[in-house]
């Protein structure tokens, strides 16, 4: 009461200096500073008068409540009149109320919506939010603080806008109502910072101003200000748009959550993807839902088995086998890459690779050999220190990927069959080509002929043992 009678005395002034003859007759009251001097304390009559009305109306004093609905009815008018026949270029600050607001009981939060008898407004409960109320005016800020606190919300304040950034910075909240005239920082500079901050930028801003220029509007709006209401605001309407944003919060704040667990499963399904085919590979298949088929000239293919595996399996538990098999493995895989070859695929014991498959190189009968004997060991130094062989041969491939429900990428053709051949002809412990690869190797590692040896389908062929 001690707020509305200050501000009516304020008001009184006002009113004395608008009819001052001798002040009309000297050009009279600036028009900006009258629209802010007149608007100013009938905001304040208007929004204390409400709130006064709603807390006689919970405490059933309708006696009381009725008086505090004659003083917001008066201010009303008068603001609607000053505005009307004084001020005639800016548009009066709403409609006339005859009844005061409807608010949703703070102990009460999930009852059914509440309607005012008389007239008629709706509001449906909402959860209450961290709320900043940025304005440089004590009476305003203690206005709607004490009516967002009535609404369950959580209220923090600041009086200017570089204040404000700080507080933003410094704690978590769903909302601003932000003024824009403002000493220090006003209201357009605090949305632009807000706006440029990554963190900040999706933090909902509600626009309360004095101002109506459509100008000041339209700038807000495009700066990303998800609303604007003009003083002295509707308090139905100013709660409407309060849980509309925080909703738009809430629904943001789940959503941030999915979006990341969409972007780690998509990660996921990546390197999943990456494990099973070539990188360059899976990139052409997620780009355009296929892969072509290639011929590729002077690839080297490597296969690789463990002497003895399966003799190795009948005596020993499943659970020891595959262990020892991953170890070995992710050790050939490990050598696999530092020479420059790509794994195709594990059958069974044996592994496979490829040199010069995905990038041409004129070494890829060099890569292979010298892989093979850097697994060779690899083999013999990891528990149960097995032996392997390795064939290699070089020669022209076709690559591709089969399969619909289970991609497989593969390579065929002679020579891989070739290669197959050479490892199932290689003693145990070492790596075997045939003349044509020895050729192409003979300047770069010791080896000696085994003869010529019955190979399955290909005849008898000289091949060659690499020592070192």
């Amino acid at each position: 009461m001690q707020r509305i009678h200050g501000a009516g005395r304020r008001l009184l002034v006002v009113i004395d200096d608008l009819f001052d003859v001798t002040r009309n007759a000297k050009g009279g009251m600036d028009e900006a500073v009258l629209h802010h001097e007149v608007r100013t304390p009938l905001n304040q009559i208007i929004g204390y008068a409400e709130m006064l009305q709603e807390v006689a109306s919970d405490l059933g004093q309708h006696a009381a409540s009725a008086d505090f609905q004659k003083i917001h009815y008066a201010a009303r008018q008068l603001l609607d009149l000053v505005f009307t026949k004084f001020l005639p270029a800016v548009a009066p600050a709403a409609p006339v109320r005859e009844s005061a607001t409807v608010f949703i009981r703070r102990e009460a939060p999930a009852e059914r919506p509440q309607a005012n008898s008389s007239s008629g407004d709706i509001l449906l409960p909402v959860e209450p939010g961290a709320v900043l109320v940025v304005d440089d005016n004590e009476a305003n800020r203690e206005m709607l603080t004490r009516r967002l606190e009535r609404l369950g919300h959580r209220v923090t304040v600041a009086e200017d806008g570089c204040q404000a950034l700080e507080k933003i910075r410094a704690s978590t909240f769903d909302l601003i109502l932000l003024d824009i005239q403002m000493p220090v920082m006003n209201g357009h500079q605090v949305l632009a910072q807000l706006k440029a901050d990554p963190v900040l930028r999706f933090l909902p801003v509600i626009v309360l101003s004095a101002s109506d220029e459509s100008e000041s509007v339209v700038r807000c709006i495009q700066m990303g200000a998800e609303d604007h209401l003009r003083k002295p605001f509707d308090p139905v309407l100013l709660q409407a748009r309060i849980n509309a944003s925080l909703d738009k919060k809430r629904l943001r704040d789940r959503e941030a959550p999915y979006l990341r667990q969409i972007e780690a499963e998509k990660q996921r399904t990546d390197d999943l993807l990456h494990i099973i085919l070539p990188r360059s590979v899976a990139a052409e298949l997620k780009l355009t839902q296929t892969v072509v088929p290639r011929r590729l000239e002077n690839v080297g293919v490597l296969f690789c088995d463990v002497v003895g595996f399966t003799a190795f399996s009948d005596r020993h538990p499943p659970e020891e086998i595959l262990a020892y098999l991953q170890t070995l493995v992710e050790a050939f895989e490990d050598i696999a890459g530092r020479h420059g070859l790509e794994k195709i695929k594990t059958i069974g014991d044996a592994f496979m690779a490829t040199a010069s498959l995905l990038t041409p190189s004129d070494a890829s009968a060099r890569n292979c050999v010298a892989c093979g004997l850097e697994l060779i060991a690899a083999a013999k130094a990891c528990p149960p220190y097995w032996q392997v062989r390795v064939g290699v041969h070089v020669g022209p491939v076709v690559a591709g990927v089969v399969g619909r429900k289970k991609y497989q990428y593969d390579v065929w053709g002679d020579s891989v069959n070739t290669a197959a051949r050479m490892e199932q002809a290689a003693p145990a412990g070492s790596v075997c080509v045939n003349a044509d690869t020895w050729r192409i190797i003979a300047l770069f590692f010791n080896g000696h002929s085994l003869g010529r040896i019955a190979i399955k389908g290909k005849g008898e062929q000289e091949i060659f043992r690499i020592v070192s």
